[in-house]
């Protein structure tokens, strides 16, 4: 070959390109973005509609449904998901993974912009935002303080420290945990109001037109011009206190301080925050969906340094949840497997070559072909992650092969033939050129077809196959250039007397034995065709019923060193109802710090940001997990804390370790029942989950989003009576919403900062539907007052706070946890075939989360499978010239697939997304070791051997090489499987199958490969066939019609 041949006669321009490999290698490398896995967050488009004092049936027919309409044709719709509650719609988009998120929203507010006249006149305009999915806390930080409250620590967070770390590049904003914004809180007494003979409207009318700052125009000088500004009077509690909000027809003033308690406080003061049972401020940094994790985080723990130093005496500021720590110590892990790989693959090659010198020789290839592969990653935008590590791992049993094989054929041309080492690295190479580049190809052609895979799977892995197809190809090129060159420079001339003792005579006497040994193997098979045929259709139905009995889930279960514990309530349950619970449960995690399997808690109520944030009746608690080693399994420690938390009456707690794709804190199991109304869907819920706990497929924590429990308290106006009366419905709801609810009326500034006025009711008063009978409005016809009792009666009901509809039908999901040792394909089968059992044929199922990526990814993976395996063959196909030449290589591939499935149920894995990567490789593998047989059969074929001869010599003179490749290639997966720390759940699942596999195909190469060539390619000739006959036929017939004049 060209290469081969230039390399050998100039040794210093095959240095070179080696060299020049390696420098920009290592440039690309330090270029390269860190990140946990690509970038595979699709794109989302939420729709925000607020129509207040709407019902949630109206809001769901005049709004929600208006609008899913009229966006459903938009293009890239993976799904929509929405809810309906009082006054509120909120619609959620997903598109293809593919699809470009401004163009996506620019579509959606093209369409909604359309149908603004068809919604309610009421209602305000909707609202299109592009939500990013990755927009997760990557760090935590706390700050506490011995002398200050939460109040006055928020107020010092969002003055001096927010802006500080918002300033970091790759922070999208920074969100505060345990808020309490200070804000003026005015408590009305309404018996103190009554007793004035005011109502709430009359105050907030006062307080509006007294507390104000304008503009009273300016003063000019000849010099000067003097702006005049009226200054808001009132800044303190003592002050507001002060305000005038009547004056009686006696001269008596009436001010606030006289109707109700004003106080500094919070905004809102029923949350809490609170870091290994200590009260503090969370400070959480979320990272644009785009900016490296780990140097995101990096940054901000410097910036925390800087800004800790800078602190008040009593304050201390320190990390609680760092989300780049299983980042680093996974890819840390990733790097200890690359040298292990290394280690073990160098020295398996050692084992069989028998000297240091030979060895070097495909071990250089290694470092040039991993090195050079960044090059690619650079090149087209990609990034070092998780799957770009975890492929370089696996290229390294591989990337050694073609240098294996050139070095083997050259070995064995200076023993046996007594070459010199330079003839011997110029014919040797020569002479397995072909095979190099056949065997390269065809295992690039495996992960060709990953490239086309669409969704959050063609992201991932892409990127994989794109980095290990890298390496493979620069490994063919060393092994063509640098191995032939280093070869005839570092091998010895044969030498007889050398031979007789020594390592590399021991190995030498050893692979000897071996051989014979094959010898007679391939003897008693090659002659025992239907006996190899029976035994193929075995091992194929056997594959077949490992790949239906073996589970099947999305990702492997993964410890990622912390978790969370999801808290709930029932609905409507107070904030007060739900403390003395999560305390209790706090103070069970508390003595396992000391235990040293936990290293923080944080405790969060509600457990949503911002007001209410998901409801008073929900909180959740984020537990921080010792360092790998040093600790249980996380799931062990999960199920433990599981048993601890389950005899707590009164709430659901659960705790459940996030998905590796940012799914979040969400159950694994979302299975959504669609309908045609919710009576009907209640009905079919209450049908499933009966079924459900009879025969529970394997879930714990069974929960759904319609619930029918919400108490509410409806109530009616008497319209009649209130328009007799003068009294609109506005000021009677406007009055209802400030008494037992809140209500901003105006601000006032503190500090330089502008901090809102907030009236409310006196909560001790807003405990029973009763309070609402002493609550007074004004008549506009006889400006007296009147008791709400007298216009408004009230009624209480049961119903669920919020209507959700998915892909525009209205819906029911159903979510649960997976016990120990069951998979999610399982639970999804059973689930899936209890409610076509149970339910009637007109109920739809769906599935959200994590069942859906599972359910899409199966059909996924099945078409690369299947494409990958045509494309092999095809490859193969066009090199060998001859559909019977691919034919028996790749009958090898059923039963090496077989081994990797043996290898998975043997160790109680399951066929997830890594495994089956790991089974689309084995394709190309299997095919590798046929090659080598194959080609070099028809060589000596076309040397004029005899068929049989030819055979049997290609086989015991390849037997060296395919045992070599495969050892090196298990050498490389061994680390995979012994892997511990982070991520080594993903690093074992892959490595099993590798082993299993590759130890399979060899076996099945060896005697099937001969076996299938002489039974099916007796026949059959080479490549160059039709040319050697054209060249002989144009040789007897002369071209009489040949141009006199060549040159003109």
């Amino acid at each position: 070959m060209l290469l081969s041949d230039v390399s050998i006669k100039r040794p210093v321009f095959a240095t070179v390109i080696g060299l020049l490999l390696i420098a920009i290698g290592a440039v690309s490398f330090t270029r390269l973005a860190l990140r946990e896995y690509p970038d595979i967050d699709p794109p989302i488009v939420s729709i925000r509609t607020t129509y207040q004092g709407a019902s949630a049936n109206v809001v769901e027919s005049r709004i929600t449904e208006v609008i899913e309409d009229r966006i459903s044709g938009v293009e890239g719709i993976r799904f929509i998901n929405s809810s309906s509650q009082d006054g509120q719609s909120a619609i959620v988009i997903e598109f293809d993974i593919s699809r470009n998120i401004d163009s996506a929203a620019n579509d959606v507010r093209d369409r909604v912009g359309g149908i603004i006249r068809m919604l309610p006149e009421e209602a305000d305009p909707p609202d299109v935002q592009k939500a990013d999915a990755s927009e997760e806390i990557v760090l935590w930080l706390q700050l506490q303080s011995d002398k200050r409250s939460a109040l006055e620590l928020t107020d010092y967070v969002e003055r001096y420290l927010i802006d500080r770390f918002s300033s970091i590049d790759g922070v999208a904003r920074v969100q505060i945990g345990g808020q309490r914004t200070p804000a003026m809180r005015v408590w009305l007494d309404r018996r103190a109001v009554a007793a004035r003979g005011l109502t709430v409207t009359d105050i907030e009318r006062a307080v509006r037109t007294e507390n104000v700052e304008t503009p009273a125009g300016s003063l000019t000088s000849q010099d000067l011009i003097f702006t005049a500004r009226i200054e808001r009077p009132f800044r303190t509690p003592e002050e507001f206190a002060q305000l005038v909000v009547a004056k009686g027809d006696d001269g008596v003033v009436v001010r606030l301080g006289d109707v109700a308690r004003v106080e500094a406080g919070a905004e809102e003061d029923r949350s809490t925050f609170r870091g290994n049972g200590r009260d503090t401020v969370g400070i959480g940094i979320v990272k644009q969906s785009t900016a490296n994790v780990v140097e995101v985080a990096k940054i901000a723990r410097e910036r925390a340094l800087e800004v800790g130093a800078t602190l008040p005496e009593d304050m201390t500021l320190q990390v609680n949840f760092d989300g780049s720590v299983f980042v680093n110590a996974a890819i840390n892990e990733v790097f200890i497997t690359l040298g292990i790989a290394v280690a073990l693959v160098v020295g398996v090659i050692f084992v069989f070559l028998g000297s240091f010198r030979a060895t070097l020789i495909p071990a250089v290839t290694v470092p040039i072909s991993l090195i050079a592969s960044f090059t690619v990653l650079m090149a087209l935008g990609l990034s070092i992650n998780m799957l770009t590590l975890l492929a370089l791992v696996m290229a390294i049993g591989l990337v050694v092969d073609d240098a294996i094989v050139v070095l083997e054929n050259i070995h064995r041309r200076i023993e046996e033939e007594h070459e010199t080492p330079l003839v011997a690295a110029y014919r040797g190479t020569r002479q397995v050129g072909f095979a190099v580049v056949a065997t390269t190809l065809v295992l690039i052609a495996v992960f060709v077809p990953i490239t086309f895979m669409e969704g959050q799977m063609g992201r991932l892995f892409s990127e994989f196959a794109i980095a290990i197809a890298a390496a493979i190809a620069f490994s063919m090129l060393v092994a063509l250039t640098i191995s032939p060159m280093m070869a005839s420079k570092l091998l010895k001339p044969h030498n007889k007397d050398a031979k007789s003792g020594g390592f590399a005579a021991f190995v030498d006497r050893a692979f000897a034995r071996l051989r014979r040994g094959y010898s007679a193997v391939y003897e008693a098979t090659v002659g025992r065709p239907i006996a190899i045929i029976v035994a193929f259709f075995a091992i194929l139905a056997g594959s077949a019923a490992l790949f239906f009995a073996i589970p099947g889930e999305y990702t492997p279960q993964e410890d990622r060193g912390s978790f969370q514990i999801m808290i709930s309530g029932p609905e409507g349950a107070s904030f007060e109802y739900m403390q003395p619970f999560i305390e209790q449960i706090e103070q069970r995690l508390l003595p396992m710090i000391n235990q040293g399997e936990i290293d923080r808690i944080s405790v969060r109520a509600p457990g949503g940001f911002g007001p209410g944030g998901g409801g008073f009746n929900s909180g959740s608690i984020q537990v921080v997990l010792t360092e790998w080693g040093h600790r249980r399994n996380g799931f062990e420690v999960i199920n433990d804390i599981n048993r601890k938390l389950s005899d707590i009456p009164g709430v659901r707690a659960f705790a459940n370790m996030s998905s590796a794709f940012g799914r979040g804190s969400g159950k694994p199991i979302q299975f959504v029942i669609k309908g045609p109304s919710y009576e009907t869907l209640v009905e079919w819920r209450n049908t499933f989950v009966d079924a459900l706990n009879k025969e529970n497929p394997g879930i714990g924590q069974i929960d759904w989003d319609y619930k029918e429990t919400q108490q509410q308290v409806r109530v009616n106006v008497d319209y009649a009576r209130a328009s007799d009366l003068g009294v609109t419905v506005q000021e009677i709801g406007s009055t209802l919403q400030t008494m037992l609810g809140s209500k901003r009326v105006g601000t006032f500034v503190q500090n330089g900062e502008e901090r809102y006025v907030i009236f409310e009711g006196e909560r001790t008063e807003q405990a029973t539907p009763s309070d609402m009978e002493n609550i007074y409005v004004r008549s506009s016809r006889t400006r007296e007052l009147i008791p709400l009792s007298n216009l408004v009666s009230i009624e209480q009901t049961a119903d669920s706070r919020r209507l959700n509809r998915y892909n525009r039908v209205r819906a029911i999901t159903i979510d649960a946890t997976l016990n120990p040792g069951v998979s999610l394909g399982v639970a999804l089968d059973k689930m899936e075939a209890l409610a076509h059992r149970v339910l009637p044929e007109e109920a739809t199922i769906d599935y959200k989360g994590q069942s859906l990526d599972y359910k899409r990814a199966g059909s996924s993976i099945m078409f690369v499978f299947a494409f990958g395996f045509l494309v092999v063959f095809l490859v193969l196909a066009a090199q060998f010239e001859s559909w019977i030449h691919p034919f028996v290589i790749m009958l090898c591939v059923p039963a090496t697939v077989g081994g990797g499935l043996l290898g998975i149920w043997l160790t109680g894995n399951t066929l997830n997304i890594y495994t089956q990567i790991g089974l689309i490789m084995l394709v190309g593998l299997a095919a590798k070791n046929g090659i080598l047989i194959v080609e070099f059969a028809n060589q000596l074929r076309d040397g004029g051997k005899e068929f049989q001869a030819a055979l049997k010599e290609a086989a015991l003179t390849r037997f060296r090489p395919i045992v070599m490749t495969s050892l090196t290639a298990i050498a490389g997966a061994i680390p995979l499987i012994f892997s511990h720390g982070a991520g080594a759940e993903t690093r074992s699942a892959i490595g099993v199958v590798i082993l299993f596999g590759v130890a399979t195909a060899m076996l099945v190469t060896l005697v099937l490969v001969p076996a299938a060539y002489a039974l099916l390619a007796r026949r059959t000739g080479s490549p160059r066939d039709v040319e050697r006959k054209l060249a002989k036929e144009e040789a007897a017939q002369p071209d009489h019609e040949a141009p006199m004049h060549p040159a003109e």
